[in-house]
């Protein structure tokens, strides 16, 4: 199940980022409960970013749309901070950064 909770997760973008928002390094923690309810863990690249609200609802309803998840809890959390370091090989060449 966490494999197509990851694969929904590359379906959000920040509208201002080319890249999605799990290989930028935003997703934290993934943990899929013994009742099938799923905790994230997640961050912004900013912390005043302006799509929060549509990012995290995006979130939401998108891992609650995969098979067997019966609900979704998104923790906005800015520890520790983000930084480019956390995105994947794919998301800084996309962005320039190698």
């Amino acid at each position: 199940m966490e494999e197509r909770i990851v694969d929904v997760l590359k379906t959000v973008y920040d509208p201002e980022i080319p890249v999605n928002i799990f290989d930028l390094g935003m997703i934290y923690r993934i943990d899929v409960k013994d009742d099938q309810t799923v905790e994230l863990d997640m961050t912004f690249t900013a912390p005043n970013c302006p799509a929060a609200d549509y990012i995290l609802e995006d979130v939401r309803t998108k891992v609650e749309s995969v098979e067997g998840v019966h609900g979704a809890n998104v923790n906005l959390v800015f520890e520790p901070a983000w930084d480019q370091s956390m995105m994947t090989e794919e998301a800084r060449i996309e962005l320039g950064f190698d």
